[in-house]
């Protein structure tokens, strides 16, 4: 995905603006660009087999479930994965990612078995990445976080949500 925002610049002579002032729709853009220019490896967060058991080993921790909904070959679910959610797994946090329109089989929080797509199609989630936290019995905790539209706030958003679904616990 090419940025359009050299483009913005350049048709709406909006260079002398620093990049938090142009126009969301510049934002937008260029945020998958400034994920290509940075030296992020891979990052891989565990695929989702059974929310069940999943949930129960992170309620013995005292943590919420964090569940991130990906598209293949989402730049801005990769930033989110990379930059956000991997660190956070390799700090201990109970984290596992379902895919849009997969057919790999998932066990949901009562026991049956479905698929990551219509799961997340259950769930009514047309926007990636969605990161959603879930608590005991498999309910939301906090509020989801869709979309990744603001990567100065990003970070701050996601440690919002992971705080309150602590204090729901």
């Amino acid at each position: 995905m090419k940025s359009i925002l050299p483009f913005l610049l350049k048709k709406f002579d909006l260079s002398p603006l620093p990049r938090r002032g142009v126009l969301r729709l510049a934002g937008l853009a260029a945020w998958p660009t400034w994920a290509g220019s940075q030296n992020l490896g891979p990052a891989v967060l565990p695929a989702a087999h059974s929310l069940r058991d999943e949930l129960a080993v992170a309620l013995k921790k005292k943590q919420a479930l964090v569940v991130m909904v990906s598209l293949d070959g989402c730049p801005y679910c990769r930033v989110a994965r990379q930059s956000y959610l991997s660190p956070l797994q390799k700090n201990g946090a109970d984290i596992v990612q379902l895919d849009m329109n997969s057919l790999q089989p998932v066990q949901n929080f009562s026991g049956q078995f479905t698929t990551h797509g219509e799961l997340i199609r259950r769930w009514q989630i047309s926007v990636t990445p969605t990161v959603l936290f879930f608590g005991p019995g498999g309910k939301e905790v906090a509020e989801r976080l869709e979309g990744a539209s603001l990567p100065d706030f990003y970070g701050a958003y996601l440690e919002q949500r992971l705080e309150k679904a602590r204090l729901a616990l």
